[in-house]
């Protein structure tokens, strides 16, 4: 039988495939502001060649930026496999602002980008390097699915792009001749999973062996799990409250952001206690709070939750990308008036989730998808999105404090980018980087017009956590 070579998508990483429509784009990203440094050309613009050959070897380090989805016969299952008409240049983009481009500007393309699917049909990410910016600096807005990557597998992302120290050589950025490896046929795709799906019940059996060598060791674990997927999937029963923030949502987006000192944030939790996380939720708490009462929501009886990623990826793990996160469902103080209590609130809830089962409950959930069919996974947070189990997604990534450089160029900001799910128009990315927690604000653009006052919200309620 002739070579060939694929890789199957995960429950999980196909799940974000499913759940993908006209107005829920399921992409990941992040705006990174650069000085322009050695990158600047002679006549003010940026050096895109020297990028392009630096980008091109270093992204070949990862065969998944070339490769692009096909299907498994009759199942619809994805795959992923090598593209044959991979071209660099339709993935690197290079585009200006008029200049003396300003932040604001910078925002409204963010947004228009941010409102265009990724082509299914070739590998799933883009790159778009804007020159322009005042200040000599330029921007690189990225683009990838979220079949492709999570929050610490864009770490990783970062990693392959930048440098520790402002290093300026170009001698080893020379990409290897990219030979795609032959694609399997029809027939090997589907009598391949045919395979798969009859060993199932053999990987069932193992793992009944080990239950029976250790029942009371297994039992503990298998009763958390359950608990934790019917914690998850019974929030999903009993919906959270409707807000202005949870409308059926369109397909254009409006994008924002703001930074904090991470000094200050870790100067809050140490006197108040917690952890960075639960300052970012009690500054989300009350920046909500304050903007729904403006938008004349009466908030005394909210039940208001957020959706919060959680990394279980291994050490042995990094540098792979694909998702491996489990989610949390926690109940946001928004109808608590008093700034100290709704802190006190974020810390209990967050204690007690701790000691609860939904990480092994979402785990649980994906090995079901992997065991039966992708359709159980994407249907569940499908109907998790459509009945409001949660009103947003809080997701904060931990990132390198220290600076990094691209070809030499510092990057001096960088904000994250979440995906919006149906009937929810707000979603807040954090990630912390070189003594700072920079907020991303990705929004539906008709919902929230008024996007910048939940931003002056976050900065107002940490400025009242500071004073407390």
């Amino acid at each position: 039988m002739a070579y060939s070579h694929y890789d199957r998508l995960t429950a999980l990483d196909s799940t974000f495939l499913e759940i993908e429509d006209a107005n829920v784009h399921m992409h990941v990203g992040s705006v990174g502001i650069f000085e322009a440094g050695p990158l600047a050309t002679p006549e003010g613009g940026l050096d895109i060649g020297r990028i392009r050959r630096m980008a091109g070897a270093s992204l070949a380090k990862s065969r998944r930026f070339r490769q692009r989805i096909a299907r498994i016969p009759l199942l619809d299952h994805p795959v992923w496999v090598d593209d044959e008409r991979f071209n660099l240049d339709y993935h690197l983009r290079h585009t200006a602002l008029p200049a003396p481009g300003d932040e604001r500007q910078l925002k409204r393309l963010v947004g228009r980008l941010l409102s265009q699917k990724l082509d299914i049909h070739k590998p799933l990410w883009e790159m778009w390097f804007v020159e322009g910016l005042d200040g000599d600096r330029f921007a690189l807005i990225t683009k990838v699915h979220h079949c492709m990557i999570d929050g610490i597998s864009g770490v990783d992302l970062m990693a392959l792009l930048m440098q520790p120290e402002p290093e300026t050589g170009e001698g080893e950025h020379e990409a290897t001749r990219w030979i795609p490896r032959p694609s399997p046929s029809s027939a090997k795709l589907l009598a391949d999973e045919a395979l798969r799906r009859a060993a199932l019940p053999l990987g069932l059996l193992r793992a009944g062996r080990d239950a029976v060598a250790e029942p009371g060791r297994t039992f503990e674990a298998a009763r958390a799990a359950v608990g934790g997927a019917s914690e998850l999937i019974g929030s999903g029963i009993t919906p959270a409250s409707r807000t202005p923030l949870n409308p059926a949502i369109g397909p254009h987006r409006r994008f924002d952001w703001t930074r904090i000192d991470l000094g200050a944030v870790k100067e809050v939790k140490d006197r108040l206690g917690g952890t960075v996380n639960d300052v970012v939720l009690a500054t989300v708490a009350g920046a909500v709070r304050a903007f729904l009462e403006g938008r004349g929501t009466l908030v005394d009886d909210l039940d208001f939750r957020a959706q919060v990623p959680v990394n279980i990826r291994a050490a042995e793990q990094r540098r792979k990308l694909g998702n491996r996160v489990a989610t949390l469902v926690v109940p946001l103080p928004v109808h608590e008036p008093d700034a100290r209590r709704r802190y006190e609130l974020v810390l209990e809830t967050t204690q007690r989730l701790k000691h609860s089962s939904q990480v092994h409950g979402s785990e649980l959930l994906e090995q079901l998808g992997d065991w039966t069919a992708k359709e159980l996974l994407g249907a569940i947070v499908r109907g998790t999105a459509q009945k409001l189990a949660f009103n947003m997604t809080v997701t904060n990534v931990p990132g390198p404090q220290f600076p990094v450089y691209l070809l030499g160029s510092r990057m001096l900001e960088v904000y994250p980018v979440v995906p919006l799910f149906s009937n929810q128009a707000l979603g807040i990315a954090l990630f912390s980087y070189d003594g700072a927690l920079y907020w991303g604000f990705n929004s539906d653009w008709d919902v929230l017009p008024d996007l910048h006052e939940v931003v002056s919200g976050v900065q107002n309620e940490f400025e009242l956590l500071r004073k407390l």
